[in-house]
C-alpha cells in the first residue's frame, strides 16, 4: 500500500436512520501510523461512521476509503487490510475460546500465536470456556486477542474497553494497543472510537470530537494542550471587572478566578498580570477536559 495514501478518508458522509440523521457532512483524514480518536458521547455518531467504513452500512451521501479503497466495491481487500471490535462482541455459544479464535484465524493469512498465547496470559482466559458462558468483559477480550494476534495494517476499535475492569483496561492499552503498533512502527494505524477519553491519553496521536453527527474540533493532541489550557489567578481583594471575554469559560468564586482558554492564553495571562495577583498559575487541559470544555462552550 502506498505509504502516502490516507489509512481513512472520509469525506461528506451523511447517514440517517428514517428521520433521526446520525452524520450530518462528516470529514475524517487518518494518515498511516497513527493512532486516532473518535471522540463523543454516547449517539454522537461514532459507530455509525465505523460502520460506513466497514460497508455495513452503505453511506447515503459522501465516500469513505480505506487506504484507498471504496469498502463497498472492494470489500474483500479492504476487510483483509483491518481488524474490528464492536461495541458489541458476539460469538457462536456453544464453540470454546480456542475453537473461537482457531476458526476466526482459519480466516487470516497471518496469526501470531506468541501474541496469542501472551494475551490469554494476560486476560487470564481459559481456551476450554465456551463463549456462550462469558462475561461481557471477557467476550471483548477474546474480540481484542482476535483483533490483534492477525496483525493487519488497520485496527479500528468501537468503545474497546466498555465492559473492562479498570486493571484489565489499562492491561489492554498499555499491552494490546502498544504491541500493535510496535510490531512494524509507523506503519500500523489505530482508529479508536470512545467516551472513556482519559485512558488513552498518552497513544493518541490526532483525534476529531463529534456531537449530533457532526465534527467539533480535530486537532493534533500535542498541538491541542498547547491551545487548551486553564488559567488561575487569586487576588489580594475581589478582582474588578475585567474583560475575559476572550476565555472559553470563566468562573469567578470570591479573590479567585479560573479561565478555560482556546488560545490567547499569553494575552489574558498578560492583562490579569496587570492587577498585580498574588497567584498566577496555568496548566495544559487534558483530552478529557478539552472535549468537555468543547461542548460546553
Amino acid at each position: 500500500m502506498n505509504s502516502t495514501t490516507p489509512a481513512i478518508q472520509i469525506e461528506n458522509l451523511s447517514y440517517s436512520y428514517g428521520h433521526a440523521e446520525a452524520v450530518h457532512d462528516f470529514n475524517l483524514t487518518v494518515e498511516a501510523g497513527k493512532c486516532y480518536g473518535l471522540f463523543g458521547r454516547n449517539g454522537a455518531g461514532k459507530t455509525t461512521t465505523m460502520k460506513c467504513l466497514l460497508n455495513l452500512l452503505r453511506p447515503q451521501h459522501g465516500q469513505v476509503r480505506v487506504f484507498g479503497l471504496d469498502p463497498n466495491k472492494n470489500e474483500v481487500a479492504v476487510k483483509r487490510s483491518l481488524s474490528y471490535v464492536p461495541d458489541q462482541v458476539a460469538f457462536y455459544p456453544w464453540m470454546s475460546v480456542r475453537e473461537t479464535l482457531d476458526y476466526l484465524a482459519s480466516f487470516r493469512s497471518n496469526w501470531n500465536r506468541k501474541v496469542e498465547q501472551d494475551l490469554f496470559e494476560r486476560f487470564q482466559l481459559d481456551p476450554a470456556q465456551r463463549t456462550g458462558s462469558l462475561s461481557k468483559g471477557q467476550r471483548t477480550q477474546v474480540a481484542l486477542v482476535a483483533a490483534v494476534c492477525p496483525e493487519t495494517d488497520l485496527l479500528v476499535l468501537d468503545e474497546p474497553t466498555s465492559g473492562l475492569d479498570p486493571i484489565v483496561r489499562r492491561e489492554f492499552i498499555e499491552a494490546v494497543i502498544g504491541a500493535y503498533q510496535q510490531g512494524i512502527p509507523g506503519q500500523r494505524t489505530i482508529l479508536v472510537s470512545t467516551h472513556l477519553i482519559t485512558e488513552f491519553e498518552g497513544l493518541i496521536d490526532e483525534f476529531t470530537l463529534i456531537d449530533h453527527g457532526r465534527a467539533v474540533l480535530t486537532h493534533d493532541a500535542d498541538a491541542a494542550r498547547e491551545r487548551f489550557q486553564r488559567i488561575r489567578a487569586r487576588f489580594a481583594e475581589p478582582p474588578p471587572d475585567i474583560d475575559l471575554k476572550a476565555a472559553l469559560r470563566v468562573h469567578r468564586e470570591g479573590r479567585e478566578i479560573e479561565l478555560i482558554v482556546n488560545g490567547g492564553g499569553t494575552e489574558l495571562m498578560e492583562r490579569l498580570r496587570q492587577y498585580n495577583p498574588q497567584a498566577l498559575s496555568t496548566e495544559s487541559l487534558t483530552l478529557e477536559e478539552i472535549f468537555v470544555a468543547t461542548l460546553k462552550s
